[in-house]
């Protein structure tokens, strides 16, 4: 497909998406939701794709709304989607991240520069989050006279770091920069700049190196996981997932390979 402020560079069963509204720091504006939305939506029926890394051209990763778009009421392009849930704008963006949370390929998000409001919960909806030396990040939407519980991030924020960092980050809207993140669980590694797409490269060849379906029935069942009930919840889907791969062929192949010393040679079934 092609759009007209993401790219897509397919390497093999990798896309690597990229925003790409360098002139505007990768600001969300209504072309950007409309590409976003049918990107993702894809993504559930893309077989062959096995991984997404996200990251933004230029200096920033996305400094988040493009408020002045929006203020002028163009919005950057393409006018609202129906299927917004009622809520209009507000409901169109917000399903983005639903669609990113629900693809079965994990999402990789490589970080530099500026991760504001949108644009931060375009990382914190990622599976893995890799940042930069240049990396700030902050829930922007507070210091603009509405809540930071927008776009997910009351959801994933807590999560990732716990309740009480959660809240400073959200009360204040203050900007938690790449060594902090690093050390609070936020994100996984921190790189220099020069090396954020080694970084990302480095991690897509370790996570080729699974099964398909391994891979898949991962993220599915860390994202039941973390909301599951109970204990006994989170292991009856690790059983059923467990089962689904063990009747597969990348298993068998899987199993051989472990026992002949050899990289395996998953073929996707």
């Amino acid at each position: 497909m092609t759009y007209e402020t993401i790219t897509i560079e397919q390497r093999g069963p990798v896309d690597w998406l990229t925003l790409n509204r360098p002139d505007a720091l990768n600001s969300i504006n209504n072309q950007m939701v409309a590409d976003l939305s049918d990107y993702f939506g894809r993504l559930p029926h893309a077989r062959h794709t096995r991984i997404v890394v996200m990251r933004g051209a230029g200096r920033a990763f996305c400094a988040g709304l493009d408020i002045k778009a929006q203020s002028e009421g163009s919005g950057g392009g393409t006018g609202e989607a129906p299927f917004a849930g009622g809520f209009g704008f507000q409901g169109w963006l917000a399903d983005v991240y639903v669609k990113m949370r629900r693809c079965p390929q994990p999402i990789i998000s490589l970080i530099h520069g500026a991760a504001c409001g949108g644009g931060f919960a375009f990382a914190l909806a990622s599976d893995i989050r890799i940042a930069a030396d240049s990396a700030r990040m902050n829930a922007a939407f507070i210091k603009l006279g509405l809540s930071s519980c927008d776009m997910g991030t009351s959801y994933f924020l807590p999560r990732l770091v716990g309740a009480s960092l959660a809240a400073e980050l959200m009360m204040t809207g203050r900007f938690i920069h790449a060594q902090r993140a690093l050390a609070t669980g936020l994100v996984s590694q921190v790189v220099p700049d020069a090396e954020l797409e080694a970084a990302g490269e480095a991690l897509v060849a370790e996570l080729l190196a699974t099964s398909p379906i391994g891979l898949r029935m991962t993220k599915e069942g860390l994202g039941f996981a973390i909301d599951a009930p109970s204990l006994e919840a989170a292991i009856a889907l690790e059983n059923r997932n467990q089962l689904m791969c063990a009747a597969s062929d990348d298993f068998k192949e899987g199993l051989a390979a472990f026992m002949e010393k050899r990289p395996p040679n998953y073929g996707g079934q």
